[in-house]
């Protein structure tokens, strides 16, 4: 319908000016908002106007204007009137906005987050290159001396001895060595004062046709006995044996009682009867 009265206007009106402007050509019988507004009491109260209600004004618009006898006429025929000039058909601009123009100023910085849960350990790196060999590093201080300990006796007899009806404990009358007097010459005994390993031996002179019979002693306890069978001759005997001792512990030579026989040799003159005993290794040093 548009196509054809435009076709029609340029053969009536030839001197008429088209004008072209950015922007789109609208239909000339459609309803602008505004005249739909005071026509249709609607748009206010109740919705927003459709293209369907612009359509419908437009071809009221066209009803009314045939019911005026509009028709076509040759503008060539002599003694007729041109007819007036078709209205310009009316432009609707489309603005275009730059959005960047209206973005804002930058906010300003938010607080910081939360930290998030730890992530699982990851596998362990190779091995780095070996490091620049450092400096010597100062001279410490002196430490305390090592403390050496020493435990020695070795003591003697001159007198003979002869069994009874009880035990007795050979007593010792000659001092040869007693470091730090850990040997008491008045009971017969050695006491450990430091715990450790200690070596003892016993040397004695057999008597003729007589028994010897003797044993070393740790406390209460008979370790090793010292035995020569009655003879015709009499002989130096020996025992020796390594023991270990805690503090307090006591060794001692004990001569068996007189069931039967028994004896030990010297005189006043020679000493035939020794005891010794040392320390080896104290217990400290462990």
């Amino acid at each position: 319908m548009l196509g054809f009265s435009l076709s029609l206007c340029v053969l009536i009106l030839p001197a008429a000016v088209w004008v072209t402007c950015t922007g789109m050509v609208t239909d000339p019988y459609r309803i602008t908002r505004s005249e739909l507004d005071l026509e249709n009491d609607d748009y206010r109260s109740h919705r927003d106007p459709t293209e369907s209600d612009y359509t419908a004004q437009s071809q009221r618009a066209r009803s009314r204007d045939g019911e005026r006898g509009s028709q076509c006429l040759r503008c060539c025929d002599p003694g007729e009137e041109p007819p007036p000039p078709y209205p310009s058909p009316a432009f609707q601009f489309v603005p275009h906005i730059n959005i960047t123009i209206l973005k804002g100023e930058k906010g300003h910085r938010g607080e910081r987050g939360t930290y998030g849960k730890s992530g699982k350990s990851g596998s362990s790196g190779p091995r780095g290159p070996e490091g620049i060999k450092g400096h010597k590093g100062a001279t410490g201080s002196p430490g305390e001396p090592c403390k050496t300990y020493y435990s020695a006796f070795s003591v003697g007899r001159k007198k003979a001895l002869h069994s009874n009806d009880y035990y007795q404990t050979l007593i010792y009358d000659t001092e040869f060595v007693n470091l730090y007097k850990h040997f008491n010459m008045f009971s017969g005994k050695f006491y450990c004062y430091i715990p450790g390993v200690y070596y003892f031996s016993l040397n004695v002179h057999t008597w003729n046709q007589k028994e010897t019979y003797l044993h070393l002693m740790k406390n209460d306890q008979e370790l090793v006995v010292l035995y020569a069978q009655p003879s015709d001759r009499s002989i130096m005997q020996s025992q020796s044996l390594m023991l270990e001792l805690e503090q307090n512990d006591e060794v001692w030579v004990r001569l068996f009682k007189g069931e039967r026989e028994n004896a030990i040799f010297s005189d006043d003159f020679d000493t035939y009867i020794t005891f010794n005993g040392y320390l080896i290794k104290p217990k400290s040093d462990d």
